[in-house]
């Protein structure tokens, strides 16, 4: 009988990366996607680990696996990704039916715990230390236009509420020519838009030395090389670091012609009491300092960001701080967040921890104001064209769904084919879209 997969991933890029090339491995062993669980032989969970109810999220789906698993002896769960690197055997005790645990460093020996699992029961790996880049994996992608491509791994900063570090490890780079040579493979495939990734991708490099010129490769040098690379027509990157964000970075994307303007820019707290506590390197006058360089150096660039709400000790001090920056700095998009706590992070041991309730009513508060700064800059584009890719279906009537050069979703006036480039003229904006008329015909990829 074939042999049929279903990978359900949680959480940021990094994990649907991992999912595409947990998907591609399970593929290359002769499997087939399933439709759903019930034709599934294999179930994979690819977890995030960096809220709590990323927990809840995977255990209550353990749970209700556990009877289709009484009835399907053969059936065998996965639990991949960083909840599993930051479990371990806990996964295993709450859910003993769960026949593989899988870390972030550890995915390359997949099929081979899955075979053993067969005779052996139960298999976990969870080792420190990545000897296979997941890039290098076969890839099982949805889409044959645009690609994730990690350029390192793990992160070497220390934030208070972050668990990367406990479950990524410490940063390791990839070679530049091991990246070039994915991206010009990818290109030659027909994809169009590439997207860096690394939990602090302007790092890059710093535990490299290039044998040819004895010195350290860095990020704005692979920028400016990836961006030479013939067929490509959009290069995005995720995550940067604030203080990372070197000059050199800001002149590569204003001189790369195919590096789009979009930048995400993590704030997390505008109280530098806060990013104290956060041990972020940063305080709120230099962030906004940074910020208005990088909007000289490249006009037109939209700038999203992540914030923290109820960060242990915030005061409403320290939240109408935040406010005040929100207000100054004008995201085109935020990200926001209350604090979970974190089990192995510093701040989960903090004192004065803020209440629930608390938490909830400034994070409505920081939601309303950022949504209406967002709505604004949305409609500061009705009027102008713009060269959008359609990414699908959008939910308006079978409109096509599109996205610009700075991240912002247009629903266009026609359908369209995914991997669509078009001419589009900006019509009507939402707090969450822009709406496009059609100018140009699109040119097919």
């Amino acid at each position: 009988m074939e042999r049929r997969y279903l990978v359900r991933t949680f959480g940021c890029q990094m994990n649907e990366h991992d999912s595409e090339r947990i998907a591609g491995m399970l593929a290359a062993d002769g499997m087939r996607p399933a439709e759903g669980l019930d034709d599934a032989q294999v179930v994979v969970f690819n977890t995030c680990a960096i809220r709590e109810n990323a927990d809840d999220r995977l255990y209550g789906n353990l749970g209700h696996l556990k009877p289709l698993k009484e009835r399907r002896p053969d059936l065998r769960i996965v639990v991949a990704g960083c909840l599993a690197q930051k479990d371990r055997g806990e996964i295993q005790r709450r859910a003993p039916w769960v026949d593989v645990v899988v870390g972030t460093h550890a995915l390359p020996g997949l099929l081979d715990l899955l075979r053993r699992a067969e005779v052996e029961g139960p298999q976990m790996d969870v080792r420190e230390y990545t000897e296979v880049f997941p890039s290098a994996l076969p890839a099982a992608r949805g889409e044959g236009w645009r690609a994730w491509v990690s350029i390192a791994v793990g992160c070497d900063n220390a934030c208070t509420f972050c668990i990367v570090p406990l479950v990524r490890g410490p940063q390791r780079s990839r070679p530049i020519a091991d990246v070039l040579a994915e991206v010009r493979d990818l290109a030659a495939r027909g994809v169009v838009e590439v997207t860096l990734l690394g939990q602090n991708v302007n790092t890059y490099g710093r535990d490299l030395t290039d044998p040819a010129s004895a010195r350290r490769p860095r990020f704005a040098e692979l920028l400016r090389e990836v961006d030479r690379v013939e067929g490509l027509r959009r290069i995005r990157f995720t995550s940067p670091h604030p203080h990372d964000f070197t000059p050199d970075v800001i002149d590569a994307m204003a001189e790369c012609e195919r590096v789009c303007e979009h930048i995400h820019f993590p704030l997390q707290s505008g109280s530098d009491r806060i990013l104290r506590a956060m041990r972020r390197s940063y305080r709120r006058e230099r962030y906004l300092a940074w910020l208005e360089r990088i909007r000289e150096r490249i006009p037109g660039v939209a700038v999203s960001t992540d914030i923290i709400v109820g960060f242990p000790g915030e005061t409403e001090e320290d939240f109408r701080d935040t406010l005040d920056v929100v207000e100054r700095a004008r995201f085109d998009a935020a990200y926001l967040f209350r604090y979970s706590p974190r089990p192995g992070t510093v701040a989960a041991t903090l004192p004065d921890q803020v209440p629930p309730e608390v938490a909830q009513e400034r994070f409505e508060r920081l939601v309303a104001l950022q949504e209406a700064i967002t709505a604004e800059r949305n409609r500061e584009q009705i009027g102008r064209e713009v060269e959008v890719l359609v990414e699908g279906v959008g939910r308006r009537g079978g409109r096509a769904q599109a996205r610009t050069r700075t991240n912002r979703i247009v629903h266009l006036d026609r359908p369209l084919a995914p991997g669509t480039f078009a001419r589009a003229r900006v019509t009507g904006a939402g707090a969450h879209h822009l709406v496009g008329e059609l100018v140009e015909v699109p040119v097919a990829v």
